[in-house]
């Protein structure tokens, strides 16, 4: 009598992973995975120093400019695309969603020669931003004067509505060079509480927040003006020649 004995061959794809296989798939998926996270991060910073060098910053500039320029406040007085008779030095409360405001604010700018600033909203004064937990937000640029928290002192601020906290945090870091909502140049604004009252809270539970920028005009923009005028005319070409 004959006995077969019968071997089954394992082939690879049969086999189970070692551990050392394993922890190399491991490994691989924690650094693809890393890569995608770190790869929004970037994408997100990037989004965030977009909107203030192609939004926020402009529309300082656009103010410091038209003050620099005419001596007069940008937005104070009719004659200054404002909306109330006189200047008194400060914004006439300009609610830049309303097109009637823009449309004051920019013909002033252009009657002086400055170029408008440009934007992805309706108008050059709204721009359209997607937060992290907010979803696509319209953030108006405002212009009015307000007092910090529990002074009666109010300050020309840019002043901007519906802006998702997350952007409103990293602005804070980029101006101010910190997370602070309470301190600094910009700062947090709360109708009841006034602004700097609050700090920032967590984007997560508060996904959009009001948020002021203050202005710092020049102090002698007439001498600066003055000087400039005599550079740009031609007298000082005859002067020196």
């Amino acid at each position: 009598m004959k006995f077969h004995i019968y071997t089954r061959r394992v082939r690879l794809d049969e086999r189970g992973f070692t551990l050392v296989e394993m922890a190399i798939v491991l490994v691989i998926i924690g650094l693809i995975l890393g890569a995608v996270v770190k790869g929004n991060d970037v994408i997100l910073s990037a989004k965030q120093k977009k909107f203030y060098t192609s939004f926020l910053k402009p529309w300082e500039l656009a103010v410091t400019s038209y003050y620099d320029r005419t001596g007069k406040l940008l937005g104070d007085g009719r004659a200054n695309g404002g909306l109330a008779d006189f200047a008194n030095g400060r914004f006439d409360t300009i609610n830049g969603g309303e097109d009637s405001d823009s449309d004051g604010i920019n013909n002033a700018l252009k009657k002086v020669g400055i170029s408008l600033v440009q934007s992805n909203g309706s108008n050059n004064m709204v721009y359209s931003y997607a937060g992290r937990y907010s979803g696509n937000q319209n953030i108006w640029m405002n212009l009015y004067c307000l007092g910090d928290a529990g002074s009666a002192v109010c300050k020309n601020r840019l002043y901007l509505s519906s802006i998702p906290t997350d952007l409103a945090i990293a602005i804070d870091t980029m101006i101010d060079g910190q997370k602070d909502g309470t301190a600094g140049k910009w700062r947090r604004f709360e109708v009841n509480s006034g602004v700097g009252a609050e700090d920032w809270p967590d984007a997560s539970t508060t996904p959009v927040v009001l948020a002021v920028y203050r202005i710092d005009l020049q102090k002698f923009p007439n001498q600066l003006r003055l000087i400039r005028e005599f550079f740009y005319s031609g007298s000082a070409l005859q002067h020196f020649s």
